[in-house]
Order: C-alpha cells, then structure tokens, then sequence
C-alpha cells in the first residue's frame, strides 16, 4: 500500500489514470458519492452544488500524494 495509486500525466500537471486496484477503487468511489449526491438533492439545489465539489475535491490531496513522482509540471518526452 505504500507505492504509488497514479501515473503521473505526460504533459501538465496532476495525475493520470490510475496503476492499481487503490486507485480505481478511489475514481469508483468518487464516481459512487458523485451520483449519490446527484440523487438526493434537486438539480439546482445548493446542497447538491455542494456535495458535487466535497465529492470532486476531498479527494485531490490523496491522489497527489499517491501520484508517482508527484504532482509537478511535465513537459512530456524532455522531462
């Protein structure tokens, strides 16, 4: 569990898709409470607005932790 979740990305920063079973289980649920939220609440109910940002955001800390070589602007083939 110690190894990286993430591929970084080719070009830009941030992550890419994920390398193991953490990562994936982590997008799902994202995608799980994202849905659940969308559920709930009305469509342009502040609650839902949100609960879609909590759901989308909470998460990045992790992601950019468990990101392989961490998050840092990549310039694709010359980094």
């Amino acid at each position: 569990m110690g190894g990286p979740w993430f591929a970084p990305k080719r070009y830009g920063l941030g992550s890419g898709l994920p390398l193991t079973w953490q990562g994936w289980a982590l997008y799902g649920t994202m995608l799980a409470g994202c849905a659940l939220v969308a559920a709930l609440f009305d469509a342009h109910s502040r609650a839902r607005t949100i609960g879609l940002f909590v759901c989308l955001l909470a998460p990045i800390p992790l992601i950019a932790l468990k990101t392989r070589g961490g998050w840092r602007w990549r310039w694709g083939d010359a980094d």
